[in-house]
């Protein structure tokens, strides 16, 4: 079964329970089971926007396999470069450049995001787009 990546926004409407698109991520995990996957950046930026006890739910949940966190090992920091570099423009953050570069490594391009403008422009190799889910 193919993964679906899962961006900051998500995870931060399903950990933090005062968050407007909270029931909309909690009721979309309970109607599909798909494996999700995200990156090690946006694990770090989603903690940003959590309290303490919810990041620790966020790991604890990711520890028991909610998720799969996929590293960017320091091999991939040439690609990721050129993807921040490629949209500079756009002032897009390592969180983003990291899951275009999981999207490009697995060729699975859907994504559960809330950033629906920047993952719109955002292009794969060969000029594919991100499917961006509708969870919200």
């Amino acid at each position: 079964m193919r993964r679906i990546a899962a961006d900051t926004g998500f995870l931060v409407a399903l950990f933090h329970p005062a968050d407007r698109l909270a029931p909309s991520a909690r009721t979309y995990l309970k109607k599909h089971s798909h494996p999700l996957a995200t990156v090690a950046p946006v694990i770090v930026e989603t903690c940003f926007f959590l309290s303490a006890p919810e990041k620790a739910d966020l790991l604890t949940w990711a520890q028991r396999g909610g998720i799969a966190v996929v590293e960017t090992p320091v091999e991939c920091y040439p690609a990721l470069g050129s993807i921040i570099a490629r949209y500079a423009a756009r002032d897009i953050d390592l969180a983003d450049a990291a899951l275009i570069w999981l999207a490009n490594a697995s060729g699975q391009n859907r994504i559960l995001t809330a950033d629906e403008r920047d993952f719109s422009a955002y292009r794969l190799k060969q000029g594919r787009r991100f499917e961006l889910l509708d969870w919200f």
